[in-house]
């Protein structure tokens, strides 16, 4: 949007390597990998949990000395994800203001978005955005900074990734809608992004077609319901991906709606190089879920469907929600014991207790942390809802059940 709109951009992403001589772990197979990370004391409150706190990425050193060697930017736009990760954003911004006062400061993204209020409090940032950029008052606010009438705004159709920010990246990923239709209650989707919306298959080919000339082979999809209206953009992308017989390998980290895997999505997914299958189980109680996406017959059916395309039991995953307010164990394991009935490898996927989210008072009912006051508490590892919340010997016994 803000090259369209006449502005020069550089991107620093300090979760990726950037500058060759900064030493980093080895990538895992698909292009992705651990993080370097620094530790640092925990954060007030915290000091009992049984874990490491640390930095993830870059060094701060490196970022400090890079940022030093820069002409003052017109504007610092900073984005942010788990609500939890805002010390880091903190950090960040007193780094830029100590470098480049006069500078102006924009925080957006997940953090600034469900919690709005904590993040303008925090004074380290001249304009806080919550909600999409696109939104009329964000893209006006945004001009405002510097005095400008807000110009025209690209046709919703023409936003597009800026994926060439990136040099040699070992991974890519395909983002062809933002948003959801279901409503789950553990879930703040609908807060991101209000409405569903899907991008022209045109668009996303384009995008797919130019990374893979720059010799990307994995990518990943990034869509909360990547199986919802395929007709739109993700079966034209399938069969273009299919006819070009390109080297692909596809991965789904978000859960797919196991109940809209029919035969023949499942053969066209399979055809075109899916390799990383994450089903969305969550929960084997049927008649009491959180949502309501799926039922035993539709979880047969579609694990069904994936053996009949071809898919093996290593390509298979599972989510079960873990760490629930008031949950049991006995449904954590009941759901384990489905997925292994299936032949499909769980993964407890931890709850993290968001704000704008349906369940999030009552989480706030479940926990000791003082979850609203200060996001740090919404951090899914130390698992706010679970009574005595995270244990090593807890950890391992739940690892050692998954993996029996």
């Amino acid at each position: 949007m803000l090259r369209s709109s006449g502005a020069q951009t550089a991107l620093l992403d300090c979760q990726h390597q950037t500058w060759s001589d900064i030493p980093w772990p080895g990538q895992r197979a698909y292009g992705h990998g651990p993080l370097p990370k620094c530790p640092l004391p925990a954060p007030p409150g915290l000091e009992h949990v049984p874990r490491r706190f640390s930095r993830y990425g870059l060094p701060f050193q490196a970022v400090s000395q890079a940022l030093s060697s820069l002409d003052p930017p017109d504007a610092v736009l900073m984005t942010t994800t788990m609500t939890y990760w805002y010390p880091g954003g903190l950090t960040m911004a007193r780094l830029i203001r100590d470098r480049w006062p006069q500078t102006p400061i924009v925080l957006g993204g997940t953090y600034a978005t469900l919690c709005p209020d904590h993040a303008t409090a925090q004074d380290a940032f001249d304009l806080v955005l919550s909600g999409p950029l696109e939104r009329s008052d964000n893209w006006s606010a945004l001009w405002s900074l510097f005095n400008l009438s807000p110009p025209a705004q690209p046709d919703p159709a023409e936003l597009s990734l800026a994926l060439d920010s990136y040099q040699a990246p070992g991974y890519s990923i395909i983002l062809g809608s933002r948003g959801c239709p279901y409503s789950c209650a553990y879930c703040a989707s609908k807060t991101l992004h209000p409405a569903f919306e899907q991008r022209p298959a045109s668009r996303v080919i384009a995008e797919v077609r130019s990374e893979l000339a720059r010799g990307v082979r994995d990518f990943a999809f990034y869509d909360d319901a990547l199986l919802i209206q395929p007709e739109t953009w993700l079966l034209p992308l399938l069969h273009d991906l299919t006819h070009q017989q390109a080297p692909v390998r596809l991965h789904t980290p978000n859960a797919l709606h196991v109940s809209r895997l029919s035969p023949a999505i499942c053969k066209l997914l399979h055809r075109a190089g899916l390799t990383t299958v994450r089903l969305g189980l969550e929960s084997a109680d049927f008649e009491h879920r959180l949502d309501a996406k799926l039922s035993r017959e539709q979880w047969e059916e579609g694990v069904h469907n994936l053996r009949q395309a071809g898919f093996t039991d290593d390509q298979l995953g599972a989510y079960i929600l873990f760490g629930l307010p008031g949950q049991r164990d006995q449904e954590i394991k009941q759901a384990i014991r489905l997925a292994r009935a299936s032949g499909v490898r769980p993964h407890l996927a931890q709850y993290s207790p968001i704000p704008g989210s349906a369940l999030f008072e009552h989480a706030l009912q479940h926990s000791d942390y003082p979850l609203e006051a200060d996001p740090i508490f919404q951090n899914n590892s130390i698992w706010p809802c679970v009574p005595g919340g995270f244990s090593w010997a807890a950890d391992r016994s739940w690892k050692t059940l998954l993996r029996s």
